[in-house]
């Protein structure tokens, strides 16, 4: 069951609630990628292009005009506005952009995306895998590989593509102020082989680096532990509020209650002050990346 909390009025008024089968929110999001399709396919034969024309002058292909006009793929910004210019589509088509955009995600990840799209500032507490912002490619779409039930080819190429354009945040201006702490044991998970963990190390690197961002390792032999609890996300918003996100097992919920997030708040704070300093986490992960160099 998901249930996501009212984070406007602070109010504990939860979503409605789907159990078993299919999600409504993914039903909505595909119907929002259906809608848009054959508003394209109109906007084209209105214009009297062929697809294969349509597809040279938006830079695509015909299959991939095909298979976006039959909403079975997510088109990306780029392609909405190049769409809408060369149709002369006057703003109809940029109109949906956000809400297409919305259904690259998972329904139970959409409202946290469009937060963190805003954010002023993100804290994370990884126990399992890497954080989706710090993932590379190859490290990402192995993740969506080992999903079960098996995710379609399709899903997981929109889905990866999705995660990375998340990245965008650390380039985005003013900065936002950006902390993670990562279980150790989550560096050594070699998810997708050795290959791909190399290369998720040498990120963890290149972005930990970044001024505006600070990365701990919580070692695995510590004997006290705050984070017993699970992962969590601690959100600060456009408007100077501060958010709480969880999720397990494609079950999220979303906290504006200031009991629930002066608990989380807390318990990060614990958390960062047992892990290593962030100097001395860059040169853990520098270990590892010689440990398997030797």
């Amino acid at each position: 069951m998901t249930s996501v909390r009212d984070e406007e009025a602070g109010r504990g008024q939860a979503a409605v609630p789907v159990q078993g089968g299919r999600r409504s929110g993914d039903e909505q999001g595909s119907g929002v990628v259906t809608a848009f399709g054959r508003q394209l396919k109109l906007l084209r034969i209105r214009a009297g292009l062929e697809r294969t024309e349509f597809g040279k002058r938006v830079g695509y292909s015909a299959d991939t005009v095909a298979s976006i006009e039959q909403g079975r793929r997510i088109p990306q910004p780029g392609f909405i506005e190049k769409a809408d210019e060369v149709l002369g589509a006057g703003g109809v088509l940029t109109a949906l952009k956000e809400e297409v955009a919305r259904a690259q995600y998972p329904a139970y990840f959409r409202d946290m995306a469009r937060l963190e799209a805003s954010a002023l500032g993100l804290h994370v507490y990884a126990a399992h895998a890497v954080p989706g912002l710090l993932q590379t490619e190859d490290y990402a779409r192995a993740v969506f590989q080992m999903q079960r039930p098996l995710l379609d080819d399709e899903v997981i190429e929109q889905r990866l593509a999705a995660r990375l354009m998340r990245q965008d945040i650390f380039a985005r201006r003013p900065a936002p102020l950006l902390s993670f702490v990562i279980e150790e044991v989550v560096l050594r998970k070699p998810i997708g082989g050795r290959g791909p963990l190399r290369g998720q190390w040498e990120q963890i690197l290149l972005v930990g680096r970044h001024r505006n961002v600070e990365v701990q390792v919580m070692p695995t032999d510590r004997e006290d532990h705050a984070g017993l609890g699970g992962p969590f996300t601690l959100i600060d918003n456009a408007e100077g509020r501060r958010l709480a996100y969880t999720e397990v097992q494609d079950d999220s919920r979303l906290y504006a209650d200031s009991a629930k997030v002066r608990e989380l708040e807390a318990r990060y704070g614990i958390l960062r002050s047992q892990a290593l300093t962030p100097c001395e986490s860059l040169a853990f992960v520098e270990e590892l990346l010689g440990e398997r160099n030797d």
